[in-house]
Parts: C-alpha cells; sequence; structure tokens
C-alpha cells in the first residue's frame, strides 16, 4: 500500500464490533505501538483510504486515551467510533444505526438538596462526515439509519424506570442511542485539532430489562454488521482534505474517484514491532 494514501482510523470497544469493521479490511497487517498498543492497517477497496482499526475496550476514559495515543502515532485525517449502543426512543428498531450528529457527555453535574442539575457536555459531529453520511444512507439498501445525538456515560443502561434513564429523557430528551465510548472518543479527537470524527453506532438493545435477552439473540453481531456497513459507505462518500498527501500527489494509480487498485502494491507503517504473517 502507498505510504501517500491517508489514513482513517476506526475504533471499536468490544471484539464483536472490531470483527465487524475488520471484515471489510482487506490486506491488513498489525502495528504495534512501542507501549504495547495494537492496530491492523490495511485497505478499503474502494477508497482512496487506508484503514486502522484498533479494539480499545470499554469506557470513556480508556476511549479517550487511547484515541489520543493513536491519533499522535498514526496522524489519521478521520476518525469514527463505530459500535453498538441501546435504543432511546420508541421508534428505534434493533438493527437501526444511529449516526451521532451530536455526542453528550452525561454524567458532568451538581448535586444539590434541590435535586441534580445537569452540567452537559456535548462534541458535533463532523461536518463533512455527518454530511457523507447522510448521503450514503439514503442509497444503502437494508439499514434504517437515524441522524440523531447520542448519549454516552459510564454505565450501561438496562432499566428504563430508573433514575439515569428519567434523567437522560428529561435533560438530553433529543438522544436517539446511549454508549460508553463516544464521549471520550470524540473530545480526544477535539483536542488533536483539525480532525474529522464521527460515531456510528448499531442498536442491539432498547436500554432497559430485556437488554440480556436481546443480546442472547444475537443482535449485537446483527447491531455491530450493521454499524460497520454504514461506516463503510460513509467512508465510500468521504474525500480526503485538499492538501493532505494524497491530494497533493493526485490521484492514487487505479482510483477514478470511485474505485481503486492496490494490486503490486507495497504497505509500510510507522510502527515499532511491526507483526505480519499469514491470519
Amino acid at each position: 500500500m502507498p505510504d501517500t494514501l491517508p489514513t482513517v482510523l476506526v475504533l471499536t470497544a468490544l471484539p464483536v464490533e472490531y470483527d465487524a469493521v475488520r471484515a471489510h479490511v482487506e490486506d491488513a497487517e498489525e502495528l504495534v505501538h512501542e507501549d504495547g498498543t495494537r492496530v491492523e492497517r490495511g485497505r478499503l477497496a474502494g477508497t482512496p483510504w487506508s484503514v486502522a482499526i484498533a479494539e480499545l475496550g470499554e469506557g470513556a476514559v480508556n476511549a479517550a486515551a487511547l484515541t489520543m495515543q493513536i491519533v499522535s502515532w498514526l496522524r489519521p485525517e478521520a476518525l469514527l467510533f463505530v459500535g453498538v449502543a441501546g435504543g432511546l426512543k420508541d421508534d428505534v428498531e434493533i438493527g437501526d444505526v444511529v449516526v451521532g450528529t451530536k455526542v453528550y457527555a452525561i454524567h458532568g453535574g451538581k448535586e444539590t438538596p434541590s435535586g441534580f442539575h445537569a452540567r452537559p457536555e456535548s462534541w458535533q459531529g463532523s461536518h463533512r462526515l455527518v454530511q457523507a453520511a447522510r448521503s450514503a444512507l439514503r442509497d444503502l439498501e437494508g439499514v434504517r439509519g437515524h441522524r440523531k445525538p447520542i448519549a454516552c456515560g459510564d454505565v450501561v443502561l438496562a432499566d428504563d424506570r430508573s433514575e439515569l434513564a428519567d434523567r437522560i429523557r428529561r435533560t438530553y430528551n433529543d438522544a436517539y442511542a446511549i454508549e460508553m465510548e463516544g464521549s471520550g472518543a470524540s473530545h480526544a479527537a477535539h483536542l488533536s485539532g483539525r480532525l474529522d470524527a464521527l460515531v456510528i453506532r448499531g442498536i442491539s438493545d432498547r436500554a432497559n430489562a430485556d437488554k440480556h435477552r436481546a443480546d442472547a439473540s444475537g443482535s449485537q453481531e446483527r447491531a455491530a454488521a450493521q454499524a460497520a456497513s454504514v461506516a463503510v459507505a460513509v467512508l465510500r462518500k468521504h474525500r480526503p482534505r485538499a492538501g493532505s498527501s494524497s491530494a497533493k500527489e493526485g490521484p492514487q494509480p487505479g482510483y477514478d474517484g470511485d474505485h481503486i487498485d492496490f494490486r503490486g502494491s507495497t504497505f509500510h507503517g510507522p510502527v515499532t514491532g511491526k507483526t505480519t504473517g499469514p491470519r
């Protein structure tokens, strides 16, 4: 793979999410950071991107720290967090995909004798990526997509009658999904400067007491696959910024705006401790 190809970083929390994204990445090889963090980077056919994928584990703090490390290491041009989430609205079905136009951090606030007063933080999804998602979802068959805000907190919500669920309905009433890592990744992307970022979540449950039944039915696998398919569709629409390495050098061999062919290419990366071999 040519060194000049711009990189998009696709982050996941769970193995099922990672596997769903990896199924779309060809010729992947493992890169190992000097601190031990591992990613796989390969090509996404039909796009001008090399794609680096990472499995970070659960939680916003973990996501923020590792996102900063990987962004500093690989210098991607765009970042997607792709995975599963609980649905918060009656019109969101299991298997639907929510593209985060905004990500809320839901736990900030002040506890007083009169109750909890929320002090929200939020991050907007990249305009360029949200626009790419709007275009991609129009043409993507078999996926029901929503371009809506997403709530994020370090909690698995499995009770829609809980105090937290009520607080989300009152304070973050426009949120369509709840998950655990999007705020950390979004904040890291914001701190990095000029980095397009977007959270894409497939709905695997309704964030209620039936969550365990939904998970046991295979809903996470289905939701992860749907989210990954939307992420790929977004990257087929999204284009590198003017002035990036690929833009400055012109179209790569075999790339005509819709298709790209890397046959005969070699792949190198800024990596300490690279491992290769058959998978």
